[in-house]
This record gives structure tokens, sequence and C-alpha cells, in this order.
């Protein structure tokens, strides 16, 4: 008798470390499944070539959408940010249940443009999703040559034919210094990352161009640029102050990760936050809520993010014609904690 080696929802729910019951309620897109163990389960499913048995009275089988988890260089797209990528994943898979897709996730580490368009060349995708956050313009470019529906997250060219769905850099920069200047503070710095991500770039130039918009002083000793990860984050912050002889009165990271490694340089310094220095991160990552102090942060829905990303490839797919490329920026909300307190005055 022929071994039969298809993998079952039980070996699924081993690997993942979640019940049988958890797996069928991800692969059926029902039950409140957080964004974590939606993607773990996925992952599995992905790695195991899982493929349910369809039922003998459905006419076809569900158009297949393939989400790539894409780690270029793995500087941003790490375990460090694991838990932004779960929420793409939860209202990617959320939206693609409700309009009938199946949804897979492929995650890829050190790959170039052309391995993406090799990988999607082999596969049976009706449409994609990218993470583009470690890609660069021409990345994108080559990849969107391949002519397969696509949209790329979490990043935005400007000048390029390709659907993009991201977070609107420039008001949340805008709403991250209007706070810091209505707290009174003048002298803000800008703490990033020469790291190849299209995000921390827009970051800097929405710092750049709304800091002349207030009528802000920018003073080029008040902007660092340090590692993204908590390690480097740290490791080069420490030396960025070291070398420096002053800080600003408040900083603005480009993100959650640079913030808290910032943070702690500045408290092994003598630094007291708030009191001393104000800070402003970006992601409201889970953490930045259990830092001490608690995390001044931009919100920004991932979850929003990942379902618009669904909702733009269907259209792309039912439309009778070509459409023009779509590109959404999906708003930001500011989440107001403890690193940040009035500027103390006399």
């Amino acid at each position: 008798m022929k071994k039969n080696n298809k993998p079952t929802i039980k070996q699924i729910a081993e690997q993942a470390g979640v019940s049988p019951s958890t797996v069928s309620l991800v692969l059926n897109g029902k039950g409140e499944i957080s964004g974590v163990t939606r993607s773990r389960v996925l992952e599995v499913v992905s790695s195991l070539n899982y493929l349910p048995r369809s039922p003998k009275n459905r006419e076809k089988p569900a158009k297949t959408i393939k989400f790539l988890k894409i780690a270029k260089h793995g500087h941003t797209v790490n375990r460090d940010h694991s838990h932004f990528i779960s929420d793409y994943i939860d209202g990617m898979s959320s939206e693609a249940t409700s309009r009938g897709y199946k949804l897979q996730v492929l995650s890829y580490e050190n790959v170039t443009a052309s391995d993406i368009t090799d990988i999607l060349a082999n596969s049976d995708a009706t449409a994609a999703i990218i993470l583009g956050t470690e890609l660069t313009r021409e990345d994108i470019q080559k990849i969107q040559d391949f002519r397969l529906p696509t949209v790329f997250i979490d990043s935005f060219y400007d000048l390029i034919d390709a659907n993009f769905v991201d977070m609107n850099n420039g008001d949340a920069v805008y709403t991250v210094l209007s706070h810091l200047k209505d707290l009174g503070f003048s002298k803000i710095g800008f703490v990033g990352s020469e790291t190849q991500t299209r995000n921390f770039a827009l970051r800097k130039k929405a710092f750049l161009k709304n800091m002349h918009h207030l009528g802000l002083t920018v003073n080029s000793s008040h902007i660092l640029s340090i590692g993204s990860t908590i390690s480097s984050a740290y490791e080069d912050s420490f030396k960025a102050l070291s070398n420096h002889g002053s800080v600003a009165e408040a900083y603005f990271c480009a993100n959650d990760i640079m913030a808290y490694g910032f943070t702690k340089a500045l408290k092994e310094k003598g630094y007291k936050i708030p009191q001393d220095i104000s800070i402003v991160g970006f992601d409201n990552l889970p953490m930045s809520a259990t830092l001490d102090p608690s995390l001044t942060t931009i919100d920004v829905s991932k979850r929003k993010i990942g379902s618009m990303a669904v909702t733009v490839l269907d259209e792309l797919l039912n439309a009778e014609g070509s459409l023009p490329a779509v590109k959404v920026q999906v708003g930001a909300e500011l989440v107001v904690r403890a690193s940040t307190a009035s500027k103390k005055t006399g």
C-alpha cells in the first residue's frame, strides 16, 4: 500500500504549537485568532505545502494570493519587528477570506529581485502582496515588470508604475513635531538609520520639511544615524552621544526599536526621560507600552494596510481592462505616553 505523506492538520498544529481546532479556524478564516498565532500557523502551512481537501461540489478552487515576507538584508525585517508583520497578515487573511481568496504566506531571506520573480514565475499565484520594507526602487521596478498583479506594502515610491499601500509618513511626522512644539520644545532632534529602508528615508525627509514648516531650526549635530536592531541601536547611540557635545531637548526616532536603544543609551549617560529629554517613536510596537518610561509613539493600523492591499488586488483582478497604479497612504495616530512632557521653564 502506498504511504500517504500528505501533512495533516494535527501535524501543522504540533509544529505551530497550537491546537488542531486553532489550525482549522485559521484555515477557514474564522475565530478571534491573534495576528501572531495566525501568522505562525500560515507559515507552517506554507512550509509543509499543505493543501486542504476540496469539496466535490466546489466548481473551482479559490484563487491564491501569495504574501512574500522579504528580508533582503534583515536589518529591519527581523524578529524585533515580527509583531507588525503579524498585524499585516491578520488584515490580509481576514479580507482574503471574505473575498473568496486563499492566502499563502511565504518567508524569504537574503534574496534579490531576480530571486523573487523566479519564485513568482514558478508558483500558482493569482496575485501577490510583497513586503517592500527592504526593497529598493530598482528591486520594485524589476518585480513589477513581471506583470503579475502585485501590491507592495510598507514601502512607497513616486514616479514608478506600481501599486503601494503604506502609512502616510509625512502627516505622521508633522503630528509628532506639532506635539513636541506644543510642549514648548524648539530644539528637536532626529534619530534615524542609513539602513536601506524606504520609510526611514521618508521620515527623515518629512522631519526636515516639517521642521521648516513649523518655523523650527534644524541643528545638524542633533541628527543621528544609528542601527535599526535593538542591539545596534543602543551601541551606536552610546557612541554618538559620547562624540557629541550637546543634545536636543526632544528627539523623534524613526521607529520604536531605535527609540528603545537610544533611550537606553541616554539613561546610561545620566539623562532622565522625560525630565531632561522627551522621546517619540514610530510603530507602536507592544514593547512601547511596557518600556520605562512608556513610549509616546505613532500608531498606524497595519491590519488596515493588509486589508487594503487585498482590496486593491481584488479590484485589479476583477477589472474589465487595465487600471492605473494605485497608491494608498493610511493615516496615523499619536499615542501619548510618559516619554514626553512639557518643557521645564525657569
